[in-house]
Order: structure tokens, then C-alpha cells, then sequence
């Protein structure tokens, strides 16, 4: 069809199914859920290129084809062969994609953690029969425990009875430590969990990391030193992360590391909002961890292991 302009979209919002990516269609106008491996696909409706698929036109006549992978590795999971660019479920909790080998997964299940409240003091996850994730459910007590619960998370304030209904004010803010880097190097995610926000209920906050980047060189130790701690890349940087580019470009200090077998990670770290720019045109901003001063040790975690890391080192000094 003809690209007709000013351009006319949708007024609702796009609804597409986890894991499928937004993209933009030939004219440049809309947004529209990319199509996926095996599906029929136009101009109108493209490929999801994120997942190195594109639209074979050899196949199907009028204007139409079908969305194939580029050609790299295929994935084995549990004895079962995934080719590239191709998408399934191994189990009702995960939506996954086999991408040149490696095996990338989203949760379609919600995480979140709650705190007692005035209004569900006592919050229990309960695996319905019918459902495949657990849902929160809100257990009456009585109403002497209705308020004691209450007040564990909630300031006792001596002049006036709480207002527990004004729950910001009456909040007791706990929060986490920042949890260590996802990866050793290059783009990862490091975690905490935190009430600080107007429901004062407990939620898990994510950050960008970089604990340095993969080809980062190494540098030469001074005389009678074992390790290079914090250097600096000689040239300003931009970041990118899932395709996308910091709209800024940053100097950031990177650990660096050492002759001795001790590996170095952050010690005392920032956290600030990074604006990133995507080749569709869209901004959108993520918090970033920043390097203020990394520590050298043999207490080193296991490389790139996010699911089995016994590595739990304590950052201090973070703040927003």
C-alpha cells in the first residue's frame, strides 16, 4: 500500500505478545508487532530484525513472504534442537529464543514481592489449579494482628496515632544493597529490592552495569603494583545496549585487573539515568550503575554466571 502522510496510527495502545518486538512499518509511520520465524510477512508488516530475521519475497508471490533466520548455530535444550530465530516455551513461565546458539529467555510470570500493608496485612502467593503463575491473595487476621503487621513497616509516630492511610508518610523505607553485575564484562544487569515508592510496597529495581567491556585493554601494572584498579578508557564512549545508543557519550571508569590471580569488581558506586536512542527513532531511559572506585581481592566471582554465582561482594556508597 501507499504511504499516505501526515501519518495516521492506531489511538490504542499496541498490544504483542511477550517477546515480540516493536517496529516500525516501510513507511516509517507506525509502530507494529514485528513478525516472527515461519509467519507471512510484507513491507507493511516486517520481520522482527532484533532476532536477525528477515522477509524471503522468493517464495510467496504478490507482495508477501515469509520470515526466516539468517543462517547460524541451532540451540539444544534438554536433548531438543531449536533452529536460529526460532521462539518457544519450554515451560508456561518462560516465552524463550534460540538466537546463533545461545538461548535467551523473558519470564511471563511477574516476580514481585510484596510488604504487609494496611490494606493486605498479611500477603501470601497461592498457586491457583487452573493458572500457571501464583497471585497474591490477602489473608484476613485479626484485628489486633491487622495492626501490629501494620506497623512493622509503617513509623510509629508518638504525637498522633498513624494515618495509615496516608501510606508515603508513614512508610519505613527499606531497600537492598545493589546486587553484583550480571556479566564480567561487556552490558549486564545488577538488582535490588526496595518500598520506596507511594504504595510503600516492596518491588525489585533493575540497573544497567558494566563492569568493564569485553575488549577493554589491558593495562601495563606500576613498578612494584600487582593490579590496575580503576583506569579510565583513553576516549569517550557511547553505550549501547539491545540495539540502542546513549544519546550521550560518557568517560566512565571501568575495573581494571591484576597479575596476581585477584580479580577486581566495584566497590563504591552511582547510579544515574542514562537516555538511550534507537535506530526506530525512540528515546527511552534506564538507571546505569556508575564506577567510582572498584576493589581487588581473591573472593572473585564466577565468570558470566548469573544463575549459579555464590558472589555476593557488598557495594558500598550507592546512591542516585
Amino acid at each position: 500500500q501507499a504511504c499516505t502522510y501526515p501519518c495516521q496510527c492506531p489511538s490504542q495502545p499496541l498490544q504483542c505478545p511477550a517477546g515480540t518486538s516493536h517496529v516500525l512499518d516501510a513507511c516509517g509511520c507506525c509502530k507494529v508487532c514485528a513478525r516472527q520465524l515461519g509467519e507471512l510477512c510484507s513491507l507493511q508488516k516486517p520481520c522482527d530484525h532484533h532476532k536477525g530475521l528477515y522477509c524471503d519475497f522468493s517464495k510467496i508471490h504478490r507482495g508477501s513472504g515469509i520470515c526466516l533466520a539468517h543462517e547460524g548455530a541451532t540451540c539444544d535444550l534438554l536433548g531438543k534442537i531449536y533452529h536460529n530465530g526460532e521462539s518457544f516455551q519450554p515451560t508456561c513461565k518462560l516465552q524463550c529464543i534460540c538466537m546463533d546458539g545461545a538461548i535467551g529467555c523473558i519470564p511471563l510470570c511477574s516476580d514481585d514481592l510484596r510488604l504487609p500493608s494496611p490494606e493486605c496485612p498479611n500477603p501470601r502467593r497461592v498457586k491457583f489449579r487452573n493458572k500457571c503463575c501464583e497471585e497474591w491473595i490477602c489473608e484476613e487476621g485479626s484485628e489486633e494482628n491487622h495492626f501490629e503487621t501494620a506497623m512493622a513497616v509503617f513509623r510509629e509516630d508518638p504525637a498522633r496515632k498513624p494515618e495509615l492511610n496516608n501510606l508515603q508518610e508513614n512508610c519505613l523505607v527499606q531497600t537492598t544493597e545493589w546486587s553484583a553485575c550480571s556479566k564480567s564484562c561487556g552490558m549486564g544487569i545488577s538488582a535490588r529490592v526496595t518500598n520506596d515508592n507511594p504504595q510503600c510496597r516492596l518491588e525489585k529495581e533493575t540497573r544497567l552495569c558494566m563492569v568493564r567491556p569485553c575488549d577493554f585493554p589491558v593495562e601495563k601494572t606500576k613498578k612494584g603494583k600487582k593490579c590496575v584498579r580503576t583506569p579510565k578508557p583513553r576516549q569517550s564512549l557511547h553505550f549501547e545496549f539491545s540495539g540502542c545508543t546513549s544519546t550521550r557519550s560518557y568517560r566512565p571508569k571501568f575495573c581494571g585487573s591484576c597479575t596476581d590471580g585477584r580479580c577486581c569488581t566495584p566497590y563504591i558506586t552511582s547510579t544515574v539515568e542514562v537516555e538511550f536512542r534507537c535506530p526506530e527513532g525512540d528515546f527511552f531511559q534506564r538507571k546505569m550503575m556508575f564506577i567510582k572506585m572498584c576493589s581487588c581481592h581473591y573472593d572473585c566471582p564466577r565468570d558470566n554466571d548469573i544463575f549459579l554465582a555464590t558472589y555476593h561482594r557488598r557495594m558500598i556508597g550507592d546512591h542516585v
